[in-house]
């Protein structure tokens, strides 16, 4: 790496601001997912911040990683949380694609169905 993690998320804001001008429907939309999926629910937003690290790291995505690295320090992640995270993303390799979420989402509907009571 050349330059720094916060030059590099500040360089790549100047473009994407570029962007929201040049294709404003676009960039909306990324912009309202973001916020969808980074809404706390189920997950804590640290937790959610820490998955989109992982992931991060699996597509190689530099600047990715600074905007998340930037979110986790903000949600209060410890060093400790990151390393651990990185170890996982580290032993899993590659990055999740849409048809493998669509597998791990029909795997976890597996087990949950044996997992539940049956009905009386």
């Amino acid at each position: 790496m050349t330059e720094s993690y916060l030059d590099l998320t500040r360089d790549i804001s100047a473009g994407i601001q570029q962007l929201r001008t040049e294709i404003p429907d676009t960039l909306r939309g990324f912009s309202a997912m973001a916020q969808a999926a980074g809404k706390p629910g189920v997950l804590d937003a640290k937790t959610k911040e820490l998955i989109a690290m992982a992931l991060s790291v699996s597509s190689r995505c530099d600047p990715c990683i600074g905007y998340h690295a930037q979110a986790l320090v903000k949600f209060g992640a410890s060093r400790a949380e990151l390393a651990e995270m990185l170890g996982m993303a580290v032993y899993m390799g590659g990055g999740p694609s849409l048809m493998y979420a669509a597998k791990a989402s029909a795997a976890f509907d597996e087990f949950a169905a044996l997992a539940a009571p049956a009905a009386a």
